[in-house]
């Protein structure tokens, strides 16, 4: 099984080390939050964290995972990325409904079943009956072969589950009809690709509500994003790994994120619980509690 290790011994450079502590301390404050939440249940409880792109969302889930555990909580945690469809898939996507899907990332790119059951499965999870943990490799943009998986012997008490798109409303038409960017003004001047990702956004709606806790990392903007996905992609090239994006290549990629990004920033307070407000360095400004007189937790729905 993959450990979250975001809270043990400082690992790599001064930069990953720092925002692996500011991680920690985050999840210890958020914790309380979590166990409030946990209190009484029988349920696995699960927790649904967003934010755009590079905000740190699973050093957060690894973090929240880690302060779990030292509280005697059993944790898992899932990434929506884990849940991609194979490159194979999407080529026939990007040939059948729209060249654009063939890149991974937004509504439609996903496998919604798998993600479905595998959420379902983990409340039975025994050493007879385990549940694995898709696992998808970015280097060669496909899922790892159900044999690599970590699997999963118990059912953990709490579930996180992250993801940049979690809790996103669709658009409206009229929404729709401007592009964003280069990228949909030249690749989709007849807005086939945005409506069909609209479209296909509905679908994971009963999933977002699923959550019982929502978490969201809200950055200034959607420059941010750009700017800390930069800073990745250069550490990532220093490292010469095959899923390193050149600075063209990944402005390009982030063009994909950019409407929904920009609309989750409009729309994402209606959906959290609990909003973190961080600067442009990733630093917590505030914790703000967005249904104060709402107990949190108290909309839980199950896993559709």
């Amino acid at each position: 099984m993959r450990q979250s290790a975001a809270c043990g011994p400082p690992r790599g450079g001064a930069r990953r080390r720092d925002a692996s502590t500011r991680a920690c301390a985050l999840g210890a404050r958020l914790w309380p939050a979590l166990a409030h939440t946990l209190h009484g249940r029988n349920a696995p409880l699960l927790v649904g964290l967003s934010g755009l792109p590079g905000s740190g969302k699973s050093t957060l889930a690894a973090a929240l995972v880690d302060e779990a555990r030292r509280h005697g909580v059993e944790a898992q945690r899932l990434s929506l990325d884990d849940f991609y469809l194979g490159r194979a898939t999407r080529r026939r996507l990007a040939r059948d409904v729209h060249p654009l899907l063939l890149t991974r990332g937004v509504p439609g790119t996903h496998d919604l079943p798998l993600l479905r059951d595998t959420l379902r499965a983990l409340a039975r999870a025994s050493a007879r009956r385990p549940v694995r943990l898709p696992r998808f490799d970015k280097g060669r943009d496909t899922r790892q072969p159900p044999s690599r998986w970590p699997r999963v012997t118990r059912p953990p008490r709490l579930v996180i589950l992250e993801g940049w798109c979690l809790g996103m409303p669709p658009q409206t038409t009229a929404q729709l009809q401007r592009p964003v960017n280069a990228l949909e003004r030249h690749a989709d001047a007849d807005g086939r690709w945005r409506l069909h990702v609209n479209a296909q956004l509905r679908r994971y709606q009963p999933l977002w509500q699923a959550p019982a806790l929502r978490i969201w990392l809200h950055a200034p903007g959607f420059a941010c994003a750009r700017r800390w996905r930069a800073g990745a992609e250069r550490t990532l090239r220093r490292r010469a790994l095959p899923q390193a994006l050149s600075s063209r290549a990944l402005a390009r990629f982030l063009d994909h994120y950019q409407r929904l990004g920009t609309h989750a920033q409009r729309t994402l307070d209606a959906w959290a619980d609990l909003r973190v407000d961080l600067d442009g360095a990733r630093r917590v400004r505030a914790i703000r509690r967005l249904r104060p007189s709402q107990p949190v937790g108290s909309t839980t729905t199950a896993v559709p």
